[in-house]
């Protein structure tokens, strides 16, 4: 009985990402927005990889977009025809620049690398919680943005990484975000991710228990970290350019905010936060750009410029005023009424 509910945490998920998916493509919107619907997916695949380790453990991680870096511009730099490679990335290591692979092969590059970056730094990090832990992980981010931005021998370094095959359409953002949360699903329902939870809420009661708190975080951190780098190479195959500045502060920033308005404590707050937060974030982008007709007339004139990251923020303050847990209050999605009737069903069957 408590496993058939507990997949049923699952449902909501998955079928909130189908949905997006086809409502994206069967021209229920208007055509111009189906980008949206994408970038919407993809940003739900990064929110949910951040929400492994943070929803989990309960350590705040300001540095997971450094792993999207990774995974994003693994999986540009190797799509790149090799034809090209000589003026765009004149630079590059010689095995960069003589190869290039696959969609699908770039995706899994991007998840092993990310991954790997991962486990390495969380190997000193993990030992680590709190406000140290934070500060640790901003500082990776740091390092990641100085290293893609300058380092023309892994990429175009300050310049714009360009002709990356734009692969990621509504049907791989689709099966991406959902295959990110599956895994997560898995993960949280598994042994490991009961561990890790345990730690998150008496550390010292894990501790007595026998429960290794650094090895619990660090596996965490690293298929959290594979699960980003898989998320970046959805995002660069969806955007087909790259600079070291889309996957640095904004980018952080939306997906906390995401994570925290959804609701940290639960997989289904996650990808309700990312699908919310990401509307949000479309309907102003396009205000700003003056085409939201409404806006323009009550305004006279489009949004400033900015407004964007101004409402995100004042969205997330008013969620977290009314509703400190989030929009989903920190739960699993759930069918209480089909519940109720099991119940009721096995009470008079008894």
């Amino acid at each position: 009985m408590t496993d058939r509910r507990g997949s049923l945490e699952l449902i909501g998920p998955v079928l909130a990402l189908a949905l997006a998916g086809i409502v994206g493509s069967t021209g229920f919107v208007d055509p111009a927005l189906e980008n949206e619907f994408k970038g919407a997916l993809v940003s739900v695949a990064i929110v949910v990889a951040l929400y492994v380790f943070v929803g989990n453990s309960g350590v705040v991680s300001f540095g997971h977009v450094s792993f999207v870096a990774v995974g994003a511009f693994a999986a540009g730099v190797m799509t790149v025809p090799v034809a090209l490679k000589p003026t765009i990335t004149p630079g590059l290591f010689a095995f960069l620049g003589e190869h290039s692979v696959g969609n699908l092969a770039s995706l899994a590059l991007a998840a092993v690398l990310g991954g790997l970056f991962a486990l390495v730094v969380g190997i000193p990090l993990m030992r680590l919680s709190g406000l140290a832990a934070g500060i640790a992980t901003f500082a990776v981010l740091g390092v990641t943005y100085n290293i893609l931005n300058n380092w023309e021998k892994i990429g175009p370094g300050p310049l714009t990484l360009t002709t990356i095959p734009e692969t990621t359409g509504l049907l791989q953002a689709t099966i991406g975000a959902i295959a990110v949360v599956a895994v997560a699903f898995a993960y949280q329902r598994s042994r490991y991710g009961r561990k890790l939870r345990a730690s998150r809420e008496d550390p010292a009661a894990a501790r007595a228990a026998g429960i290794d708190i650094h090895r619990e975080r660090l596996w965490a951190f690293a298929l959290s970290g594979a699960l980003s780098g898989l998320a970046g190479g959805l995002l660069v195959h969806l955007a087909g350019t790259l600079q070291a500045r889309d996957v640095y502060l904004d980018l952080t920033f939306l997906t906390l905010a995401m994570l925290v308005v959804g609701g940290v404590g639960s997989l289904w707050g996650a990808v309700v936060g990312a699908l919310a937060v990401s509307a949000l974030d479309s309907f102003l982008l396009r205000a700003e750009s003056g085409e939201v007709g409404f806006v323009d007339d009550l305004l006279g004139k489009p949004l400033w410029g900015g407004s964007r990251l101004v409402g995100v923020a004042l969205f997330m303050a008013v969620v977290l005023v009314f509703l400190p847990q989030g929009l989903t209050r920190g739960r699993e999605f759930h069918l209480p009424r089909l519940g109720r009737r099991r119940a009721v069903a096995q009470e008079s069957s008894a």
